[in-house]
C-alpha cells in the first residue's frame, strides 16, 4: 500500500469541504467514507473536482445504470482492480445483472445482446482509446448521442479511477 486511509485526527475542514455535497453527511467520516475516499482525500481538492465528475456518471448520466455497471465490470477486470471490481458487483446486482451475467461480463462475453456491445466496445476503448466506426454505428442503433458520450467518459473514468486505485494500494474495507 503506497498510500493509506488518511488517519482520522488528520481530517479538517478542508478534506470535510471536499467531501460535502458528494456524500451524505453521515459518510462524511474516516469510516464511514470507506478505503477509497479516505485515501483520495489526502488531495482535497483533487477529491472534490473528480466526484463532481464521478456523482454525474453515477447519478446523472444519460446511460442507463445497467449499461454503466456492465462497462466499469469490464473496466475493473480488465485493470485488475479488486476495489472497483467488488463494489461495482454489488452495483451491478443492484441494477439486475446475476452472478451468470458478472461472469460472463468477466470472461469477455455477455448473455444478452447490448452487454455484449458494451463488453466489446469497452474493451476496444481499453485497447485503442477509441471506438471503431462499426461499433460506434452499432451503440448509435441502441444509444443516443449523449448516451454514447456518457459510456466514452464512464469507460475512461472508470479506467483512471481503476488505475489509480491500484497504484495507491486502495483495499477493500475489510482487508484493512
Amino acid at each position: 500500500m503506497r498510500l493509506t486511509p488518511l488517519p482520522a485526527e488528520q481530517w479538517d475542514d478542508e478534506v470535510q469541504s471536499a467531501l460535502k455535497g458528494m456524500l451524505p453527511r453521515d459518510r462524511q467520516n474516516p469510516e464511514g467514507a470507506g478505503t477509497a475516499l479516505s485515501t483520495l482525500v489526502r488531495h482535497p481538492d483533487l477529491t472534490k473536482a473528480y466526484l463532481g465528475f464521478n456523482v454525474y456518471l453515477l447519478f446523472r448520466s444519460t446511460l442507463p445504470a445497467r449499461l454503466r455497471e456492465v462497462a466499469v465490470l469490464r473496466v475493473a477486470h480488465r485493470r485488475n482492480c479488486a476495489y472497483e471490481w467488488e463494489h461495482h458487483v454489488e452495483m451491478a446486482k443492484a441494477e439486475g445483472l446475476g452472478d451468470a451475467d458478472v461472469a460472463a461480463i468477466q470472461r469477455g462475453e455477455a448473455n444478452d445482446e447490448l452487454d455484449r456491445l458494451v463488453v466489446k466496445a469497452t474493451d476496444e476503448l481499453e485497447d485503442n482509446s477509441n471506438l471503431s466506426d462499426q461499433t460506434w454505428a452499432a451503440l448509435g442503433e441502441h444509444l443516443s448521442e449523449r448516451q454514447c458520450m456518457d459510456f466514452v467518459f464512464t469507460v475512461g473514468s472508470y479506467g483512471m479511477l481503476a488505475m489509480a486505485f491500484n497504484t495507491f494500494g486502495v483495499q477493500l474495507e475489510n482487508e484493512r
